[in-house]
């Protein structure tokens, strides 16, 4: 990559994080003050490439490479430019810069797309915000499940629907459950986004070929309700929902290294874990308890299977402590499978440029999914990033980053052609 596209990579990386800047991480909330500044920062350089900018009924962003052939489907390259709370600097936004700066480098070659190429940065896809997660790929492609636009901002207590007309969106539009593109008529969809897990770092690899995204179920609070007493209670007459709890989460546990000894991967994941704060008290046998499920897997039927063992486990721990389990409110998310034309043709643009990128899976759910799930041809490219992801700590370095932008221009240069 020549040194313009090199300094517009890293001048757009350092002021994207200058956005939200929450030290030690960074915090941009969806439809709100970080996710549109950054938004307009990416759209100021697309500009200046020339691309045409524009908003959709949800509010997301694109960014429009005109080809030479109306009728051609056009490439669509997305990613997210919302954080979670104290997350990292790349989580997203890397993606949304690929995009633009493998424009970039193939404008500086001369190439001239047949088909058009769009670079989309999708509004919200970090669940924190609403509960669900995607939200910009599900509002482009009618994926919103019911009742979404009634959800309300972790933060601000708006509603979905008043977060997006805040933000220029038309949540009427999206009431009506049609997709705001037709899916069938896309090209492709690709992705690019750091890897969420230390594979990357462990093969000694720049980039890697993503395989399969994880769908998942998400039960965002999950209720056990048992019964107060006293501390002095003997064990045979308690009610005790934190326990139940810790019995939920342990066969959670041992349910998953049972389907991992199996070869069948899948994680689950309980971020809140807790009594309630109004209620607890060190001298009280806990009634209720409150915690929260991501249950993951890369293939629909295995989400199904789980679910079902999910609901016996609720079961056996609300019989065996005498309590009763509330599942609450429930989310999903489709798995999403790699086209494989996609992924031979990422894999060949790789090897030109003499990387080995191993082909992997992603442990993280994305908007790939979405369109995966939709029809859409659909890749991904993962990067090389060191402490995870969703947290302050993630450490991607740019090279790595350009040796993707590289893969992802190679590739664009033979499919938009």
């Amino acid at each position: 990559m020549i040194a313009a596209q090199r300094a517009l990579v890293q001048s757009l990386l350092d002021g994207v994080a200058r956005i939200g800047a929450d030290p030690p991480g960074i915090t941009r909330e969806a439809y709100g003050q970080g996710e549109n500044a950054a938004m307009a920062l990416v759209a100021e350089a697309a500009e200046g490439l020339g691309l045409a900018c524009s908003t959709d009924a949800g509010a997301n962003l694109t960014m429009r490479w005109a080809g030479s052939d109306p009728e051609a489907p056009p490439i669509l390259i997305g990613s997210h430019l919302d954080s979670v709370v104290q997350g990292g600097k790349f989580d997203g936004a890397a993606g949304v810069i690929a995009g633009i700066a493998a424009i970039a480098a193939l404008q500086a070659s001369g190439f001239r797309p047949r088909a058009s190429i769009e670079v989309m940065a999708l509004r919200c896809e970090e669940a924190v915000w609403f509960g669900l997660g995607l939200i910009g790929s599900r509002s482009l492609l009618a994926r919103l499940p019911p009742g979404a636009l009634e959800l309300k901002h972790a933060r601000s207590g708006l509603t979905l629907g008043q977060s997006i007309a805040g933000c220029g969106g038309d949540p009427a539009r999206l009431a009506e459950g049609l997709p705001l593109r037709d899916p069938q008529q896309l090209g492709a969809y690709l992705e690019v986004h750091i890897e969420q897990a230390p594979q990357l770092i462990e093969a000694g690899q720049p980039v890697a070929i993503c395989l399969a995204n994880p769908g998942n179920i998400r039960h965002p609070r999950i209720r056990i309700t048992g019964e107060d007493a006293h501390t002095g209670l003997p064990h045979r007459f308690r009610r005790d929902a934190g326990l139940a709890g810790a019995d939920f989460a342990l066969a959670l546990e041992r349910l998953w290294l049972e389907e991992d000894r199996a070869g069948r991967p899948m994680a689950a994941t309980i971020g809140r874990f807790h009594t309630l704060a109004d209620r607890h008290a060190m001298t009280v046998v806990p009634g209720h308890f409150e915690l929260s499920l991501d249950l993951r897997a890369y293939h629909q039927a295995h989400l199904v299977a789980l679910e079902a063992r999910l609901g016996a486990i609720a079961t056996e721990v609300a019989h065996a402590r005498d309590v009763a389990i509330d599942l609450g409110e429930r989310s999903a998310a489709a798995p999403g499978a790699m086209d494989a034309a996609i992924v031979a043709g990422l894999a060949a643009a790789a090897g030109r440029l003499g990387l080995a990128a191993p082909r992997l899976n992603s442990p993280g759910s994305h908007d790939a999914n979405n369109f995966a799930a939709a029809g859409v041809p659909t890749g991904m490219l993962l990067v090389r990033n060191a402490n995870g992801s969703h947290n302050p700590r993630e450490a991607m370095e740019t090279d790595d980053l350009i040796a993707a932008i590289g893969v992802l221009a190679l590739f664009l240069g033979e499919r938009a052609a």
